[in-house]
């Protein structure tokens, strides 16, 4: 019933601009705080970022932080993870998640039993 599903990846330039989006269905995902993921080829996956349910806090790790936000837009049922001065170390899988028990109040981690996983989009940094 409750599904994630992101989109927007795709192939950008070094220095270039991306916005993907984790869209919630079957519940609402107003209620949830969002943590994005990433995984590079040959590398575990790793925490990004994250936005909390009331729209008041948002967590980056060291890698990203200043490059990359996260907004809401809860009329749509919509996430955003916008990337900015885009690097090839950028490229990887992105991943979007939410549970219940957790709400951004630090990084991401795999470890944290979240209640639903999106499928995934493919972001290429590449000339």
């Amino acid at each position: 019933q409750v599904q994630l599903v992101e989109s927007g990846g795709g192939l950008v330039q070094p220095g270039g601009s991306l916005r993907i989006s984790c869209f919630g269905s079957g519940f609402a995902l107003a209620d949830y705080g969002v943590a994005w993921f990433r995984q590079a080829p040959g590398k575990e996956r790793e925490g990004v970022g994250c936005i909390n349910k009331a729209n008041t806090r948002t967590y980056f790790v060291d890698s990203v932080r200043g490059r990359f936000t996260v907004t809401r837009d809860n009329a749509r049922s919509l996430v955003h993870l916008n990337m900015f001065r885009l690097m090839p170390e950028d490229t990887a899988h992105y991943y979007c998640a939410v549970g219940e028990q957790w709400d951004c109040l630090g990084a991401p981690s795999t470890l944290t039993p979240y209640d639903k996983w999106g499928q995934g989009t493919r972001v290429t940094v590449s000339s």
